[in-house]
């Protein structure tokens, strides 16, 4: 949680969430740590532990953090929404498929975000740097990629060099989430789709589009496109429960 004005006027509790809230958000203690218990935090605050008991609550309700019993609060894992599988790194995924990964930086720019379309889907406001890159394996085009970042929320992306790192493998090394929401269709290539994936006007391609937020604030959206037979999703499943089909 940012401390801003009046934060003076936090009671105690609120400041032990919010401390608690920064170090999540701050990535200092990662998906899976657990935190200190309740009456380690009500002798370093001074409180009673009724009141790290209340701070805990909220951040169980908010979604970051875990409480089991006996055992203690530990940070939550992110969260996906609408997502039949994970959607891997590109980097990662040519270089499993035996080929050289490669990038090209097509745009970086800062503007502020504005009402309609993507940044609707973006969900967030103020100023954004928008990234437009292509990925390549052994040369080849692999995937078209248009990306909108929150610097608000991640300041830093401004002077990060995208012409070595791609978006993606930068913000999931730097940018702790606690949720994303994925979302996997078709889409037939425009002009410039087709120009850089070396494929007709009009033909079809694998669309995924990502959100990922931290806490209620948007990091990024982001949509790649994929020649339809340059790239697969595969899962596997296991049965649960006596469900079948």
């Amino acid at each position: 949680m940012t401390r801003g004005k009046g934060a003076e006027t936090l009671s105690l509790s609120q400041r032990i969430r919010a401390d608690i809230e920064e170090k999540i958000m701050s990535g200092a203690w990662r998906p899976g740590d657990r935190i200190p218990v309740e009456h380690e935090l009500a002798a370093q605050y001074g409180c009673a532990r009724m009141t790290v008991t209340r701070a805990t609550e909220a951040l169980a309700e908010a979604g970051l953090i875990v409480r089991r019993k006996r055992a203690g609060s530990f940070v939550a894992q992110p969260r996906i929404e609408s997502a039949v599988l994970g959607i891997p790194d590109i980097p990662a995924t040519i270089a499993e498929r035996g080929k050289a990964y490669d990038l090209r930086l097509l745009s970086a720019r800062q503007r502020v975000a504005a009402a309609g379309g993507e940044e609707d889907r973006f969900g967030g406001s103020g100023d954004v740097l928008e990234i437009d890159c292509l990925h390549l394996a052994d040369g080849i085009p692999f995937a078209f990629e248009h990306r909108l970042i929150s610097l608000a929320v991640v300041p830093a992306a401004a002077e990060a060099d995208f012409s070595r790192t791609p978006p993606g493998t930068w913000l999931l090394a730097h940018v702790p989430w606690t949720e994303a929401e994925h979302r996997i269709g078709a889409r037939a290539a425009d002009a410039r789709a087709a120009e850089l994936l070396n494929i007709a006007k009009g033909a079809p391609c694998l669309m995924l589009e990502r959100r990922t937020w931290r806490g209620d604030a948007h990091v990024t959206w982001v949509r790649q496109l994929f020649a339809a037979d340059a790239f697969d999703l595969v899962a596997r499943f296991t049965p649960k429960g006596d469900a079948a089909g």
